[in-house]
């Protein structure tokens, strides 16, 4: 399919389509007439693309952990592993917002909250 029908589909916009397409995330053959032709599998993998990154995945991420997800014989299985050390960062990001929330916090109503809490 062409990128206009894979856009519409997707729920994505062409642009969208061709910079997954140079991150390697999406990938399709040229016809002879210059257009691209994307196969119609390339549809629910950018509705899991899209899915992945509405769940805290980066770009990077997805494009490492993509091509092993694909050929995952149990993907639930492998996708659990991924969401269990998503988890873990986003704990480890958590505690470190916290404490700078709190050292903010310390440094209101101090005067110069620049200088390093006493």
């Amino acid at each position: 399919m062409r990128i206009g029908e894979l856009a519409a589909q997707a729920g994505l916009t062409r642009d969208a389509i061709r910079f997954y397409e140079k991150i390697g995330l999406v990938t399709g053959r040229r016809l002879a007439n210059g257009y691209r032709d994307f196969p119609p599998e390339s549809v629910p993998w950018l509705q899991y693309v899209r899915t992945a990154q509405t769940l805290g995945f980066s770009l990077a991420e997805i494009v490492r952990t993509g091509e092993e997800l694909r050929d995952a014989p149990d993907t639930a299985e492998a996708l659990s592993a991924l969401f269990e050390e998503k988890i873990k960062v986003i704990d480890a990001r958590m505690a470190q917002l916290a404490a700078l929330r709190a050292d903010l916090d310390s440094r209101v109503g101090t005067g110069c909250p620049l200088r390093a809490a006493g």
